[in-house]
């Protein structure tokens, strides 16, 4: 697969994760009354993260919302939290997933500046999948631990044969959407980091190549010697190193660590 495909492959799941992941949030039926033990009632009752709705049999609904904040349980604001931080890196991600886009230019954008945006967008899809994921699995283990503890306690005195009205809950279809789009935008947002690397343009390697300053070569002797230039004379021109006289050709046979780059 090509890196263009993969990251709008990655691009197009994540969003509908992303969109699945507000779905799930604003939906009522998070928790839904399980109607085993009575599959005839005339009202329905169910649940969701900001209100509570009945509906009864012929066929009107009424919601009201949750008008506190201290008085909700501590798990519902958890997870509350947990799928609203879910919604706000997601928007991010995808606003930096647009212009990391390699099929849109804008400007003067290298490849390296797109590859750190979509590894970005890619890690916030990855911890907005991964807060959704948490989110709705801490709700689902709320609803369980309460459905055993009313099972327990709808049959108390006479030895059990006595059975008490207690309306316990089950999964609701938001907690299978939550999961489901989770899952995409994790996906998502492995997919973006993956294309990322195929993104990093490759480093150049350059070999070394001597060269020889260009100019004419002038010597300088102390001693009141005059200066010898390249021009005029067949003489070679000696400079003094480590006690000892090299010539120029000398110089040019043995090439030194500064004639390299």
């Amino acid at each position: 697969m090509s890196v263009t495909a993969c990251q709008g492959l990655g691009f197009v799941v994540s969003l509908i994760g992303f969109a699945g992941i507000i779905a799930a949030t604003c939906m009522d039926q998070w928790s839904t009354q399980d109607l085993y033990n009575n599959p005839v009632t005339a009202v329905f009752n169910y649940q969701g993260l900001w209100r509570s709705c009945v509906r009864e049999s012929s066929g009107f609904t009424e919601c009201r919302g949750y008008f506190t904040l201290l008085g909700l349980p501590a798990m519902l604001q958890a997870v509350r939290a947990l799928m609203i931080v879910g919604i706000v890196l997601g928007v991010f991600g995808i606003l930096v997933s647009v212009f990391a886009l390699k099929c849109i230019r804008i400007g003067s954008m290298d490849d390296s500046a797109k590859a750190k945006m979509t590894l970005t967008s890619g890690i916030l899809f990855i911890i907005s999948g991964i807060c959704a994921i948490i989110g709705v699995s801490v709700f689902a283990n709320m609803l369980v631990t309460n459905f055993w503890m009313s099972t327990a306690n709808m049959y108390s005195g006479m030895g059990g044969m006595v059975q008490t009205v207690q309306t316990r809950y089950t999964f609701g279809a938001a907690l299978f959407v939550g999961w489901v789009a989770g899952g995409l935008t994790l996906i998502g947002g492995v997919m973006m980091c993956i294309a990322c690397r195929g993104l990093t343009p490759d480093e150049s390697n350059f070999k070394a190549v001597s060269y020889h300053a260009s100019g004419q070569n002038v010597a300088y002797k102390h001693g009141g010697f005059k200066a010898s230039t390249g021009f005029g004379s067949n003489v070679r021109n000696k400079k003094i190193y480590d006690g000892g006289a090299r010539t120029e050709d000398d110089e040019q046979s043995h090439p030194t660590k500064f004639d390299y780059v």
